[in-house]
């Protein structure tokens, strides 16, 4: 008897949400966050307005304000997408969402923009935190740092 994929890891790659350098959690200027009070993940210093989901999945929720997004992705994956800090007190200016709850997405399809010189004439942080908020699911999550990596972190399912 054959034992095939019994000792496969089971992994999840999340795609950069956009272009620009790929940052550790903990470098989020918001406590909630980098204390990874929601669920652990990485954050984007972004140079680049289209924000893109993470991995393929269904979007579950889409904030009136259009600041944040939630992804339903395979293996039950909950993933925030956060586009900014304090984002939510700009009521939507700035924001033109181009997906619509209950929609499936493939990795890399964008689902809002954001126009990055609104977020700083109005003093708000363009980082954008991309938080996995079911973290009993997950065994360990590796951030690949940098500009624009290829794939910018990896979750390794329990």
């Amino acid at each position: 008897m054959k034992m095939l994929g019994l000792f496969k890891k089971k992994t999840v790659n999340l795609l950069p949400v956009m272009e620009g350098e790929v940052v550790p959690i903990t470098e989020v200027p918001d406590q909630a966050f980098s204390e990874k009070m929601l669920g652990d993940g990485y954050a984007v210093k972004p140079v680049d307005g289209t924000v893109k989901a993470p991995v393929a999945g269904r979007i579950v929720q889409i904030f009136p304000t259009n600041h944040a997004f939630g992804i339903l992705a395979e293996k039950g994956l909950e993933i925030l997408v956060h586009i900014g800090i304090d984002t939510v007190e700009l009521k939507g200016e700035g924001f033109r969402r181009l997906a619509e709850p209950g929609q499936e997405v493939q990795a890399g399809t964008p689902v809002m923009e954001v126009d990055l010189e609104v977020l700083r004439l109005r003093g708000k942080e363009s980082i954008t935190p991309v938080v996995v908020t079911n973290m009993h699911l997950v065994k360990g999550l590796k951030v690949h740092g940098g500009p624009t990596p290829e794939v910018a972190a990896e979750i390794e399912l329990k």
